[in-house]
């Protein structure tokens, strides 16, 4: 099995970090979670694929859904929130030198 991207340690580190979901008043399909969101946006840009060549095998929606909530989230702040926290985590456990 191979390795998962969002692991469940940075999963608890990331998702306090994002902002709640939008209510949908006029129904539709339930969105994507955001711990799939994060694995889709994480793999395209690790790996340098377009958006749109996303495999649809790993359950993360298409790629503009992930790339729209990279977006949101990136308005919203969360990136740098997220900077800022792992560098504070990877302070105290003592793996980074200022």
């Amino acid at each position: 099995m191979a390795k998962k991207i969002v692991s469940d340690e940075l999963w608890s580190i990331v998702e306090p970090l994002l902002p709640p979901p939008t209510p949908r008043p006029r129904g539709g399909r339930p969105p994507i979670s955001n711990r799939a969101a994060l694995t889709g946006i994480l793999f395209v840009l690790r790996s340098g694929i377009p958006w749109e060549m996303l495999p649809q095998e790993m359950g993360c929606g298409s790629g503009v859904t992930c790339w729209r909530r990279l977006r949101d989230w990136h308005e919203a702040g969360v990136w740098e929130r997220l900077h800022r926290t792992l560098l504070e985590h990877l302070h105290h456990a003592e793996q980074l030198d200022w």
